[in-house]
């Protein structure tokens, strides 16, 4: 009788043991990256869902500003004509120094990144609107499907302890030599062959800083910076979306 008892205590005993490693192996699997501890982790979490949460936002108003420009003819019309046409797509550049500057004061911080976002969506709007519909919904498909795929590994290779802080600088020359690419297209026309590759080299660049600027977001932003964390991706993934268009209107004209 006595035996039997011992071995009920250690057959309870084993199976609490056995539910306990697997709480732990839960928990090291939601850890964001190796060696965080439990409650870092659980504010990097929080700081995680609030920066993807205001993105979310972003583009949801973008989609519906884009979406009135595209569907009435009159404000595309006048967006593309108008004096104003400039001031709307310089705005964003100028509105992003408050917004970094002030990106830490409520409400300011939102009230200047409501008014970023409004402007690029009707910069976004004008490109759509003087895009073949199926080609502007093929663009969104497949930067739907690269950003998901992005994000993804990024997050699956912070928590495999994997770095891609080293490939900031690398990025950054390439985006310069993108710029310089765009300046000599405008004023020397280089051809629907030469758009198809630099917009390929621009999807390829913007698609390395959604895997870099997602690594930032999940290992060195500070908590307070989730405007600036939002912004900074919202351009990436806009940015996919342009290069990507640039690549399917420039395989329609060769067509």
């Amino acid at each position: 009788m006595y035996g039997q008892e011992m071995m009920g205590i250690r057959r309870a005993e084993k199976e609490k043991s056995d539910d306990v490693e697997v709480d732990l192996e839960a928990g090291e699997s939601s850890l964001l990256y190796p060696g965080i501890s439990r409650g870092e982790n659980e504010l990097r979490w929080g700081f995680v869902r609030k920066v993807y949460g205001i993105l979310c936002a972003q583009l949801l108003l973008t989609t519906a500003v884009a979406a009135t420009v595209v569907f009435s003819p009159g404000l595309n019309s006048f967006l593309l004509n108008s004096p104003a046409t400039l001031g709307i797509i310089l705005l964003p550049l100028i509105l992003m120094c408050p917004l970094y500057i002030y990106q830490q004061r409520h409400p300011l911080n939102f009230v200047f990144l409501g008014l970023f976002t409004v402007f690029m969506s009707l910069s976004m709007g004008v490109v759509c609107a003087n895009t073949d519909g199926k080609i502007v919904l093929e663009a969104l498909v497949l930067t739907s499907v690269v950003v998901s795929s992005l994000t993804g590994y990024s997050f699956w290779a912070a928590r495999k302890g994997k770095d891609y802080s080293y490939s900031g600088p690398v990025l950054l020359a390439g985006l310069n030599v993108l710029l310089v690419t765009s300046l000599i297209q405008l004023f020397f026309p280089l051809g629907s062959t030469m758009v198809a590759i630099s917009g390929a080299a621009g999807a390829v660049i913007f698609s390395g800083f959604i895997v870099y600027d997602t690594e930032t977001l999940i290992k060195r932003y500070s908590y307070d910076e989730y405007i600036w964390a939002s912004v900074v991706l919202y351009l990436d993934i806009l940015n996919l979306f342009l290069e990507i268009l640039k690549i399917l209107r420039s395989v329609q004209s060769d067509n």
